[in-house]
């Protein structure tokens, strides 16, 4: 096992580098609260009730990620009138274990009608580009293959 991380930097909640951390505390079988140093809480679970599960969080930080970064470059030229994104995925198990394939986020943004709108609506598939090229460190991670080291302490 390798030493745990720290950080000499305080941890940071922006877009900009930094470290990172989230703690989680068990509340029922199954359940946790997650809390950011923010202060900030979810409650996940297992899917039984309304409750995000983890893998819906993934997709919600990949689809999340991307969308902040494009409606920061777009909205620049002008405001959506419609914003939505759509992440999905498949979860499978097989030899490599459990796992989601097929991984896709799909952006439905539209604009208003002038200069504006149409210097947004051009800027559109550049920005979706950009960040799923480079800006969103969500889906670039999971594309890389970071690795994740479990420990206990």
């Amino acid at each position: 096992m390798t030493e745990a991380r720290t950080s000499a930097e305080p941890e940071t909640g922006g877009t900009g580098p930094g470290f990172r951390s989230v703690s989680m505390t068990r509340t029922a079988h199954g359940e946790l609260d997650v809390t950011n140093v923010r202060g900030g809480t979810i409650h996940i679970g297992t899917g039984e009730t309304d409750d995000f599960t983890p893998v819906e969080l993934l997709l919600t930080a990949i689809a999340g990620c991307s969308a902040v970064d494009v409606d920061f470059i777009t909205a620049k030229r002008a405001e959506p009138t419609e914003f939505t994104v759509t992440s999905s995925g498949t979860k499978v198990r097989d030899e490599q274990g459990n796992h989601i394939e097929d991984l896709e986020v799909t952006f439905r943004v539209r604009f208003p009608e002038g200069a504006d709108g149409d210097r947004a609506r051009d800027m559109l598939p550049r920005a979706i580009a950009q960040s799923h090229d480079r800006l969103c460190s969500v889906s670039r991670t999971v594309q890389i293959g970071t690795p994740v080291t479990m420990r206990e302490d």
